[in-house]
C-alpha cells in the first residue's frame, strides 16, 4: 500500500511494522472511495509530511502514523463533521488497543477531531497541530489541483466559469492573507509554501492561469476515463 521508499522511510523511524501492516491492509484501503482530493494519494502524503514533524518535535511515532493514518477515515459520511466521524470510527476500532493505552487513543481521537482547517479552537495536543499542519499540504500544485479535483467530482453540473468562482472563493477564503488556514507548528516547510500561494492569489490573472491548467487537466482525465468505461476492449 506505501511505496517501498516511503516504507522504508517509516522503519527508519521506528513505526512498528505491526501496525503499519495493519494501517496498510485494513485502513488505507478505505480512502480508495473518497475520490481523488480525499483519496489514497493524499492520506499517504498526510503520513508521509506527519512523520517528519514528528521526528522534528519529538512526538510518539506510532501515535502519529496513526492519527494520520485515520484523520479522513470520517470521509465515509458528511464532510462537514467528517473530523468528528473520523474520530469516533478510530475511537471504536478497538484493534488499537493492541498499540495504544486508553490515555493515548483519547489524545488520538482528538487529534482527529482537531485537525479540520477550519476549526475555531486550536489543537488541543502537539499531535493534533502535527496532523493538522500535514493535511496543509500546501504544495501550491496539490492546493490548486485538489480543490480543481474536488470541484469536478462534487459539482459536476457546474459550467468552467462556475467551477472558477468556486475555485476562486476557495482560495480566497481558504488560502488567502485573510483566510481562515492556521500554521500550528512554527519554522514548518508550510510557511514559505502558503507564501507562495498567497503570492498568487494576490494576482488574479496568476491564480487564472493555475485554475485552466489544472481545469483542463482533470476534465482531460475524466473524459479519456469516461470514453474507456463506454469503450472496454
Amino acid at each position: 500500500m506505501h511505496t517501498k521508499k516511503t516504507r522504508q522511510a517509516m522503519i527508519d523511524q521506528n513505526v512498528s511494522l505491526d501496525l503499519m501492516h495493519f494501517v496498510e491492509t485494513s485502513i488505507l484501503p478505505k480512502y480508495n472511495d473518497f475520490g481523488k482530493s480525499h483519496g489514497l494519494v493524499h492520506v499517504q502524503r498526510v503520513i508521509k509530511n506527519s512523520l517528519e514533524l514528528a521526528r522534528k518535535t519529538g512526538a510518539d511515532m506510532n501515535m502519529v502514523y496513526a492519527i494520520a493514518a485515520y484523520h479522513d477515515i470520517g470521509m465515509s459520511g458528511p464532510r462537514a463533521i467528517h473530523h468528528i466521524t473520523g474520530g469516533k470510527i478510530m475511537a471504536a476500532d478497538l484493534r488499537l488497543k493492541r498499540w495504544f493505552s486508553k490515555d493515548q487513543l483519547r489524545v488520538m481521537r482528538e487529534a482527529i477531531e482537531d485537525h479540520r482547517a477550519s476549526a475555531a479552537h486550536a489543537p488541543r495536543s502537539i499531535y493534533g497541530k502535527i496532523v493538522a499542519e500535514a493535511d496543509r499540504d500546501l504544495e501550491p500544485e496539490s492546493v490548486f489541483r485538489r480543490t480543481v479535483q474536488f470541484g469536478i467530482e462534487h459539482y459536476p453540473e457546474k459550467s468552467r466559469e462556475q467551477h472558477w468562482e468556486r475555485f476562486r472563493e476557495h482560495m480566497q477564503s481558504k488560502y488567502s492573507a485573510q483566510g481562515y488556514i492556521t500554521l500550528w507548528i512554527p519554522n514548518s516547510p508550510n510557511q514559505q509554501r502558503l507564501k507562495h500561494i498567497r503570492d498568487i492569489i494576490a494576482e488574479p490573472q496568476l491564480l487564472r492561469k493555475e485554475f485552466e491548467k489544472y481545469f483542463d487537466e482533470e476534465t482531460a482525465k475524466a473524459s479519456a476515463s469516461s470514453n474507456n468505461d463506454n469503450n472496454p476492449t
